[in-house]
């Protein structure tokens, strides 16, 4: 139909109305003609700046009045629709709980519009003023909660819209979307690439097709129309993330449909969504529960939602064409091309049926598809389901993702059971987890596979139409769908096929099986993908329902239930014990430097220094099993395990340090090594550094005085505890090279009063690198100059190596060998056991038998046969795969990763540590190191969707805490840096 022959809801030919509009340049107006007009009728002065639009001209103005916005149109618009904005802006700021907009300022002759003429062409000039707020465009992610909150505001506006009425509003506008159709069928002529020509055409027919039964239950009333990252402003709430709450530019204000409102938000969103349009889904539920919305207009969300997208992008192929120097155009026409790109990535079907989800109005899902038996030949019970999601014991000791992993897998399972075996429908399956990816995998199998003897005969379930692919064949019935690779056809195409009938045999050599995979959809235009990504699986699978009652057997794998696992866990766990993240993913599979969630999600482990070795170790696993097998006991039985792993312990440490304790963990190891102090020495008082933290258990607690651990740290300290100023050279009084005397001065008063008081001194304990600060290195020659005063009176000095030592430093085993000196007792766990609970205390034989003095010590678990041989293959292990060595040269690579985002990014304020304990800190200012304390929770956060496991520490909370497990490949440690690099693009 050509174009000139669509009416407009007004009644105007199109060619008439926002077609000539449309074909207009912007004003030619300078910033020096702006100065003028801000003069002349307003009275105003100041400097000036230019804001992007894309058919009018906009100049912000400051002032010693304030700051401004002057707003110049074409003489060609009518001049009753500004002022229907000027209008909406006056009823919307007398609503209660509205969003702020601009107010309207008149001019020195108390008009609010005003017609003015520059350069022989007339143009009308409005003034508002400035609402303060950061705009959204240029963040390139935004959180769920920026997400619902830009719904929620499109709500309140839309509200306050409701019963607003001017005759300005009923005009023709080409982002009309009730116009969408034929304004995108002529804008197409300027489209140049021929491929997206053809896909805007055919995305605008799918919607136009599924908007056409819906059109009569939409609703119509004021609405702007324009609720975009654009013209939305925010500010940013206590974890700094934007909350929009203020709408600027009514430019578009009609009077339309109300789910066209919502729409054109949610398009905007499509360009922050990492190519994912469920992005949108927290804007439509905050919405709704502000403004609900019928079942209509949930339906036509999408559809409108596409059309928008081809609006955009091909208006702005024609308004580039018209003005190629327009550059708020040419800065925008690559986002449009983006929101274009995911609106047509998804199915319509799929999005409105997330829609529906995602309000709770999706009603009745639709009954199972039921039929005759697809595989007459095959008892049920003779097919096998197997398990192929993350906890299925298939994949234990197997290394995990593998090339035909899965028709291995099959086909062991096979010869094991002796008969047909099955996959399972609805599952997460390990086998399409993708490590090192900063999107889920599509992990979820919405069809079954099926390994059948060759030759099996394949009936129609129900009756349809027949018709052949390349990969196989669907059967075309009244209510589904039956998609089916991996058979010879026996029927020709396009045939009408009856129940029972066979469709084909399984393809295969005599003797041989073949896969016959089986899929249904509800949706007979879709040829649904094998497998989706967590985030869609809920829409797909009621689109893609399972095929268990067409084979006769339970294929469904269980869905996970980790939402109400973490309720059990949160009501019989002591709430003291925390997990990371509000919402933390459910985590059962790790191998090497990577974790799996039950969704199949692959996360890098960049924070667990107890894993030394990494997750799944098989080497490990298999000397566990062997010694559960023979004999596990307390220590106080005789048993080689335990002489020999103590010996080799005592080998790693300085000579002199002969004697070895085996505990459960580092707060036991550091309470222990507290208690041998106090026995040694005869005294009780301790010093110990302020910032650090050693452990859970009373006396560990005690010498803990991180306020992040424990913010009530610094006020419930024991009498007998004597924190001393922390040598943080980075944000302490004395930085840099040189410090080291002040430090030590710093100590001195505590020194002196304990030296007056004649208590005595047990000892001192501190982390020879500043672990719970983020891998600070402590001033050269401090342990030196502590270590001799402390020993001076009669004290025990402790190095706390539970976190930094190990040979995670890389450079050093221990953390106190770059300080150059040598403890007098020594504390290790975490590491040495891999997450096996296991701990020790190296020490002298004269201190450790002063304990004696005390009674006997004794740990029921301690040096047990089974701790004892995981401690020696752990050992065995970090020197054979040269860990300690893999520390040095990937965190090496890692830091000098870090200092470049330093260089680029004023958020990152230094990069601490060495080897694979490295912490970056993250300040608002440089030169006052006020701490980015929730930008730093931000990051993490974002990291995890990214697939990257990062948390905080310090006493601030603004350091990332990097103490991967020693395995950690550079791939891995490039994948984090890119990661990190990407999180802080994003904009803060």
């Amino acid at each position: 139909m050509p174009i000139c022959s669509r009416l407009i809801p007004g009644g105007e030919r199109l060619e008439h109305a926002f077609l000539r509009r449309a074909a207009l340049s912007r004003p030619d107006v300078t910033a020096e003609d702006a100065a003028r007009l801000f003069s002349d009728h307003y009275g105003l002065a100041g400097q000036i700046a230019e804001l992007g639009s894309q058919q009018d001209r906009n100049y912000r103005i400051d002032t010693a009045k304030g700051r401004f916005v002057l707003k110049i149109c074409r003489a060609d618009y009518a001049t009753v629709e500004l002022e229907a904005q000027n209008a909406a802006l006056r009823h919307i700021a007398g609503k209660a709980n509205s969003p702020r907009v601009p107010k309207v300022i008149a001019a020195n002759n108390g008009a609010d519009i005003l017609f003015v003429t520059v350069r022989n062409a007339n143009y009308q000039i409005r003034l508002l003023d400035y609402i303060r707020g950061q705009p959204l465009t240029r963040r390139k992610h935004l959180p769920a909660v920026t997400v619902a909150a830009l719904g929620a505001l499109g709500g309140r506006l839309a509200l306050a819209l409701a019963d607003f009425t001017h005759p300005g509003l009923s005009r023709d506008l080409q982002w009309d979307l009730r116009n969408a159709e034929p304004v995108v069928s002529h804008l197409l002529s300027a489209v140049r690439d021929a491929d997206r020509k053809q896909r805007i055409g055919q995305a605008m027919d799918a919607a136009m097709r599924r908007l056409s039964v819906l059109k009569p239950e939409l609703r119509q009333q004021a609405i702007h129309h324009d609720i975009t990252d654009d013209n939305v402003v925010s500010l940013p709430n206590d974890s700094r993330q934007l909350i929009p709450d203020g709408v600027i530019d009514f430019g578009d204000v009609i009077h339309g449909w109300l789910v066209a409102d919502l729409a054109v938000t949610c398009a905007s969103l499509l360009h922050h969504a990492d190519g994912d349009p469920v992005i949108i889904l927290p804007a439509i539920k905050a919405f709704h529960a502000v403004f609900p919305l019928n079942e209509a207009e949930l339906r036509a969300l999408w559809p409108l939602i596409v059309a928008r997208a081809a609006v955009l992008v091909a208006s702005s192929e024609q308004q580039i064409a018209l003005d190629p120097d327009n550059s708020y155009v040419s800065g925008n026409i690559d986002h449009e091309r983006l929101i274009f790109d995911v609106a047509v990535s998804v199915p319509l079907a799929v999005m409105e049926i997330a829609i529906l989800q995602a309000v709770g109005q999706l009603g009745d899902q639709g009954a199972a598809i039921t039929g005759e038996r697809l595989l007459p030949e095959i008892e049920a019970s003779g097919i096998a389901a197997i398990a192929l999601d993350t906890q299925s014991e298939l994949f234990d000791g197997v290394a995990w993702p593998q090339p035909d992993l899965e028709d291995r897998l099959l086909s062991a399972a096979s010869r094991e059971n002796n008969n047909a075996v099955s996959t399972r429908y609805g599952e997460y399956r390990l086998t399409r987890t993708v490590l090192r990816s900063s999107q889920p995998a599509a992990t979820c199998a919405l069809h079954v596979d099926l390994l059948l003897p060759a030759g099996t005969g394949v009936s129609a379930p129900f009756g349809g139409i027949l018709k052949l692919t390349d990969g196989g064949l669907i059967l075309l019935g009244r209510d589904a769908a039956l998609h089916l690779s991996g058979l010879d056809a026996l029927p020709g195409p396009d045939d009408f096929i009856h129940p029972g009938q066979p469709l084909g045999l399984v393809t295969g050599s005599a003797g041989d099986h073949g896969v016959l995979r089986v899929q249904l959809c509800r949706d007979k235009d879709i040829v649904p993908p094998p497998f989706v990504s967590p985030a869609h699986a809920a829409a797909w699978m009621v689109l893609c329902p399972s095929p268990a009652k067409l084979l006769g057997f339970d294929c469904d794998a269980p869905v996970p239930q980790s939402a109400s696992l973490l309720s059990l866990r949160q009501s019989h766990f002591a709430k003291p014990q925390k997990n990371y993240y509000g919402m933390p993913p459910q985590i059962e599979r790790g191998l090497r430097e990577h974790m799996v969630d039950v969704e199949g999600r692959a996360y890098l482990d960049m924070v667990n220094n107890v894993t030394i070795l990494g997750h799944g170790h098989p080497r490990l696993a298999d000397a566990v099993h062997r010694q559960w097998q023979r004999l596990n006991t307390n220590s106080r039985f005789h048993y080689a395990s335990v002489a020999e792993f103590s010996e080799r312990l005592a080998a790693l440490a300085p000579e002199g340090l002969d004697t070895v304790f085996l505990v459960n963990s580092g707060s036991e190891a550091n309470d222990l090594a507290l208690r041998l102090a106090w026995a040694a020495s005869g005294a009780r008082n301790t010093l110990c550094l302020l910032e650090g933290y050693h452990g859970w258990s009373v006396a560990s607690d005690a010498v803990s005085t991180s306020i992040a651990d424990n913010p009530q740290a610094l006020t419930t300290r024991p009498d007998w505890v004597h924190p001393v100023m922390s040598p943080n050279t980075y944000r302490g009084p004395f930085r840099g090279a040189g410090s080291t005397a002040g430090y030590i001065e710093a100590v001195m008063p505590v020194l002196e009063k304990l030296d007056r008081d004649g208590k005595g001194l047990a000892g001192f304990i501190c982390e020879c690198v500043y672990g719970n600060a983020g891998g600070l290195p402590l001033p050269a020659g401090y342990l030196k100059d502590i270590y001799a005063l402390v020993r001076a009176r009669g004290g025990v000095c402790i190095a706390d190596e539970v976190q930094v030592g190990y040979g995670r430093l890389g450079n050093h085993f221990w953390g106190f060998e770059e300080q150059g000196v040598v403890p007098d007792i020594i504390t290790i766990a975490k590491g040495m056991g891999n997450g096996h609970p296991l701990g020790a205390v190296i020490t002298t034989k004269a201190i450790a038998d002063a304990l004696e003095k005390e009674g006997y010590f004794f740990s029921s678990a301690g040096g047990s046969p089974v701790s004892s041989v995981v401690g020696m293959a752990v050992l065995d292990i970090m020197r054979d795969e040269k860990l300690q060595e893999n520390a040095r040269v990937v965190g090496d690579h890692l830091k000098r990763r870090l200092q470049a985002l330093g260089q680029r990014f004023p958020l990152v304020g230094a990069v601490h540590g060495m080897g694979l304990y490295l912490g970056l800190e993250f300040v608002r200012d440089r030169e006052t190191l006020a701490p980015a304390t929730a930008e730093t929770a931000v990051i993490c956060d974002r990291l995890l969707q990214l697939g990257v496991v990062m948390q905080p520490t310090g006493d601030y909370l603004n350091v990332l805490k990097i103490k991967p497990p020693l395995c950690l490949s550079q791939e891995s440690a490039d994948f984090f840096a890119d990661m990190l690099e990407r999180v802080l693009s994003d904009g803060w």
